[in-house]
């Protein structure tokens, strides 16, 4: 067991665009310690897919809607960082976990949006908030954002505002962890084609996004998941605040 290699957190990393950077950064070398929500299976199967192919995984639970729940969660990681690398931090944190919206304006309740703004904006700032005391000085965190931060289409208004605020929370704990050389971006994907990204929709749909996006096609998890591997490593060692979108170039 190699407990000597950096570790990252992935939040929401069971499935689509989670799951392929947890296991795009395990092919790097990385630990790699993912939270689900509720399939378990499909977090465990993650983790043992990577376990496998000869890299370090461990799935855990987390409900990113439970904010009171997050002492419970961190004492759980430094628990699994101990036992299972011998360490009491570690370096990356990708915050991917989210819930999608597709309800225009006129219909969204109060319950809907505040649901949106739990897990969406609130989630990851406490989840960071809680994690910043663990991670490495000069450790990099990512927060998975939107195109729909920049985009706009009808039904995803409130999750749009959402990651666009995500956007500015990413510039503001790179401020104030300066001092620590944490490093805070933002990576914002286009119409990727899984179910959460809305790339599963009607031929017409799709083919519709694919004209729209200057590459000729949607988004795979993996171009997301490629990338985000590729930011955490020294090679974008002076990034920081910034957001980046990987769309293909989606209504340029």
């Amino acid at each position: 067991m190699n407990t000597s290699c950096p570790i990252a957190v992935v939040t929401g990393g069971s499935r689509g665009i989670g799951k392929s950077i947890a296991l795009q950064i395990a092919r790097r070398g990385i630990g790699v310690i993912l939270t689900y929500k509720s399939h378990a299976e499909e977090g465990e199967a993650v983790a043992t897919q990577i376990n496998r192919a000869g890299g370090k995984a461990v799935a855990l639970k987390l409900d990113s809607a439970q904010i009171a729940s997050f002492d419970g969660f961190v004492k759980e990681l430094i628990r699994v960082l101990k036992t299972e690398w011998k360490r009491d931090n570690f370096d990356y944190l990708v915050n991917n976990a989210g819930i999608a919206q597709r309800t225009l304006i006129k219909d969204t309740t109060e319950e809907m949006f505040d649901q949106l703004a739990t897990v969406n904006l609130k989630a990851p700032f406490f989840l960071t908030k809680k994690l910043i005391p663990v991670i490495v000085d000069g450790g990099h965190i990512i927060n998975i954002s939107s195109g729909l931060a920049r985009l706009t289409f009808p039904g995803v208004a409130v999750y749009g505002a959402l990651k666009a605020a995500l956007d500015a929370l990413t510039r503001y704990f790179a401020k104030e962890y300066a001092e620590r050389r944490i490093r805070v971006n933002a990576v914002a994907p286009g119409a990727i084609d899984t179910e959460f990204g809305g790339g599963k929709g009607d031929e017409q749909h799709r083919k519709y996004i694919a004209e729209l996006t200057a590459l000729g096609r949607l988004g795979e998890a993996d171009d997301v998941g490629l990338f985000v591997a590729a930011l955490l490593s020294e090679d974008s060692r002076f990034l920081n605040g910034q957001r980046i979108e990987v769309s293909g170039g989606l209504m340029l």
